[in-house]
């Protein structure tokens, strides 16, 4: 399944400014479920994604279920754009210290989600599920945003948002604007973890 239509939308994101904006995204912690991300490589330190099954209940099922197999642990984030955001859970081609060559581009063995758009935006500290050309695409992959970017509203599933931790997202590698954020030896979740 091709996650490159999230690429080019993301490449147009480079030339959003990411300018100062408030830690998180300014939204309480609500009822959970909680997605404890443990981060290692040149970046340590935990982020905690307040997930939103009243916005998005099939994608944060799936989410959770994930996390709760074990298969986000040592995945890395593959792709990181300065200014726009970082985007793991490949789990299928994005394990850490394997050939990352295809990270991006798999998904677990659950089946894809049906879109779960809603009215909310993805301003700094929102988390979205990425997808490949059909909406209905979106597997194991998301992103967190480093800045506002309402480009992605209404295009992608927003299934959460970063109630702490959103100093580590700011520390994790970034990668090369030239190959579209792509990162080398990069960091990784060393263990997720649900709450």
């Amino acid at each position: 399944m091709s996650k490159r239509l999230f690429s080019l939308v993301m490449a147009a994101g480079l030339a959003f400014s990411g300018a100062a904006f408030a830690e998180g995204s300014g939204v309480p912690d609500g009822p959970g479920p909680n997605l404890l991300l443990d981060i290692a490589g040149g970046t340590t330190g935990q982020i905690v994604i307040d997930l939103l099954p009243d916005v998005a209940p099939k994608h944060t099922d799936q989410i959770v279920a994930i996390a709760e197999s074990g298969a986000y642990d040592n995945v890395v984030f593959h792709r990181v754009i300065d200014g726009f955001m970082a985007q793991t859970g490949d789990v299928r081609f994005g394990k850490v210290g394997g050939d990352n060559s295809m990270a991006g581009m798999g998904s677990s063995d659950r089946p894809d989600l049906p879109a779960e758009f809603s009215k909310r935006k993805f301003v700094r500290g929102m988390v979205g599920m990425a997808r490949g050309s059909n909406p209905n695409s979106a597997n194991s992959q998301f992103f967190i945003m480093l800045a506002d970017a309402p480009h992605l509203d209404g295009e992608y599933t927003i299934i959460g948002h970063v109630v702490s931790g959103m100093d580590v997202v700011d520390a994790i590698k970034k990668g090369d604007p030239a190959a579209n954020g792509l990162v080398a030896n990069p960091d990784y979740i060393a263990k997720a973890t649900i709450e």
